[in-house]
């Protein structure tokens, strides 16, 4: 270990016993400073940061036996930890952050008036461009001039790229004028930002409007299903276009569904809803039909030849009873997923 530097004027050392908790804990903090480990004690309330400084500076050289004995304690304290909590509320909520839902979460941090953990503009820097465009939008271009300065330059010249022309000119004139801006009202700016990048995402409903109205749709029957979505086309193409790719039904199997899954997915779906699927496929076309010789096709032969000759023995499937065998199977595939046993593949975008 390398030897402290001497913090002030000498003096006589002082014994291991005869130090406070917070004396040898800031003899830790500086051994490790002085061995070059960066330490996150930014993250620790104000009042203790403050306490640690002033502690740190007023304490006075120690031998090395007192080092050893302090470290000596450091180290049979860890080792017999079993289990840590955080302090306070605000600890609970980043212990507990994508846990609990984002409106629980946005209500509690209100009510007891906790800040948002962490430095705000490292939220603000992780958002994507499709996020940071509204957020300087609705902003004076002062603020915009800020975040944009605070980005990294090649987001930065996407954020700009993305803005009508003339109020991108605008902010970047305005850039120049941010080396005024003092640490207290950058750290006002990012908190107000994070804030409301907090609050979009307390939104009471957990989905957007596409993913509710597709949920809502994925349990539907067809009929239904096309008509609510030729209704969507005539009033809101691109609304309509969104849902669709929100919804998930049987026939789209074998975009979302990846082939080495398949044998997964088949163990736990109901046989007889299976059989009565692929029951209703046999000798169709569509995509109903091909989702029905996905499934087979990706599973073992034995199985594919087991599952396909029990169909053939089945009487003509009603609609009705089609419909609901492959509502089943999504179902099924959907609790696979939510469960985290399953991860549906992005279907993507046709061309044009």
């Amino acid at each position: 270990m390398g030897t402290l530097a001497p913090l002030g004027q000498m003096s006589a050392p002082a014994g291991a016993a005869e130090l406070t908790r917070r004396q040898k804990a800031a003899i830790i903090v500086r051994l490790l400073l002085s061995e070059g480990e960066t330490l996150p004690l930014r993250d620790l309330p104000d009042e203790m940061q403050s306490d640690l400084t002033h502690i740190i500076g007023t304490m006075r050289p120690i031998d090395r036996a007192t080092l050893d004995a302090v470290v000596e304690e450091f180290a049979a304290e860890l080792e017999g930890l079993g289990l840590t909590f955080p302090q306070g509320l605000a600890g609970a909520l980043s212990a507990l952050d994508g846990q609990i839902s984002p409106h629980t979460a946005a209500r509690l941090r209100k009510e007891a008036g906790v800040k948002l953990a962490g430095d705000p503009w490292d939220r603000i820097r992780a958002l994507e461009v499709k996020d940071l465009v509204p957020l300087i939008e609705q902003e004076s271009t002062e603020v915009g001039a800020v975040v944009l300065s605070k980005l990294d330059v090649g987001k930065a010249a996407q954020v700009l790229g993305a803005l009508p022309g003339a109020r991108a000119r605008r902010i970047t004139y305005a850039v120049s004028q941010t080396t005024g801006v003092t640490p207290e009202a950058l750290e006002r700016i990012g908190l107000s930002l994070a804030a409301q990048v907090e609050a979009r995402r307390a939104s009471v409903f957990d989905k957007g409007p596409a993913e509710m109205v597709g949920a809502i749709l994925n349990y539907s029957t067809a009929n239904t299903r096309d008509d609510m979505l030729t209704g969507l086309d005539e009033t809101d193409a691109e609304f309509a276009e969104q849902v669709r790719r929100a919804i998930f039904t049987f026939a789209n199997i074998p975009a979302r569904v990846a082939p080495r899954d398949v044998p997964k997915v088949v163990r736990n779906l109901d046989q007889a809803a299976l059989i009565t699927a692929i029951a209703a496929s046999m000798g169709a076309e569509g995509p109903e039909a091909a989702a029905a010789d996905f499934l087979l096709g990706n599973m073992s032969g034995r199985l594919a030849d087991q599952l396909r000759e029990e169909a053939g023995e089945l009487a003509r499937v009603k609609p009705k009873d089609a419909e609901a065998a492959m509502t089943e199977i999504v179902n099924a595939i959907r609790e696979m997923e939510a469960a985290g046993d399953l991860l549906l593949l992005a279907e993507e975008e046709e061309d044009g």
